[in-house]
């Protein structure tokens, strides 16, 4: 709802201010000038980015508006997860029964509990993964951490991309608008044996592409890219979280403190206190 509140204040602060100061509304439909501003940023941005970035640039901008699920919940269930794996461990014959879990988390009955962690399989597959390395007895903890570290830097970089891709087409765009605007002139010079308000709104379509451009850059795209980069900042921490409570369990933490260690890591938004984790956790 923010994000919708965000862009109806901008249009209708450019739209209110623009009217009144007598300007006419109408004046500023130029369909082409976005056709040319919008195409030639979406061809550029195609031309740039391998096609899993432009789709997972699309998917993203839809979880600026309805939200990824890497929300206050998810990530109770993420700790609550963490705990019973390692309860799950530290039973008689554990190390098989967790085994029997990790190898196939979609049939697993310990995983079914936590419908929303099951669905993020990013989640799922860093969680198995290294809970299966975990159990490997020549690791030394040290080693672990690095290659867990590796694994969180790894998908950082990659999930950083499509909001690094948008934020490059929002600086493009002023740009584009420029070339909208020079078409126009141009236009405007093959009409100078015309009429004078011919000529005036041959001249008025070509500054509509510029503003265009620089307001769809700064107005719209932009902040959508800087919200996207908050988004996944949220998977970043979901894997931060899991790879903190695998290290703080395998160096001889009881399971509640091991997922307390995780638990420490999170955003305040969506970080429970000890005592309300605690509570779930021995409930569950």
């Amino acid at each position: 709802m923010s994000k919708i509140i965000g862009i109806l204040t901008v249009i209708l602060s450019v739209g209110v201010g623009y009217v009144l100061s007598h300007g006419k509304l109408m004046a500023l439909f130029q369909p082409f000038e976005v056709l040319i501003i919008g195409g030639a940023a979406f061809g550029a941005f195609v031309l740039a980015n391998p096609m899993h970035v432009v789709k997972d640039t699309g998917r993203h901008s839809k979880y600026v508006f309805t939200g990824s699920g890497y929300n206050a919940e998810l990530f109770m269930n993420l700790l609550h997860l963490m705990h019973d794996l390692f309860k799950t461990a530290r039973k008689p014959g554990g190390k098989k029964a967790l085994e029997e879990h990790i190898e196939d988390p979609e049939k697993s009955a310990l995983f079914a509990k936590f419908p929303t962690i099951q669905s993020k399989h990013v989640l799922v597959h860093f969680i198995c993964d290294y809970v299966r390395l975990s159990l490997a007895d020549n690791l030394e903890p040290h080693d672990f951490d690095a290659l867990m570290d590796e694994g969180v830097k790894t998908f950082a970089e990659e999930a950083e991309h499509p909001g690094h891709a948008l934020h490059e087409v929002a600086e493009a765009l002023p740009g584009f608008g420029i070339v909208a605007a020079v078409l126009g002139i141009v236009i405007t010079m093959g009409s100078l044996d015309g009429p004078a308000q011919e000529i005036g709104n041959h001249i008025a379509a070509a500054l509509v592409g510029t503003f265009m451009g620089v307001l769809f850059g700064y107005g719209f795209v932009g902040p959508i890219s800087k919200a996207i980069g908050y988004s996944v900042s949220y998977e970043i921490k979901a894997l931060e979280c899991i790879k903190v409570c695998l290290s703080s369990y395998r160096n001889g933490m009881p399971p509640v403190l091991a997922v307390d260690a995780g638990r420490g890591t999170l955003f305040h938004d969506i970080k429970p206190t000890f005592f309300e984790m605690e509570k779930v956790v021995n409930e569950g």
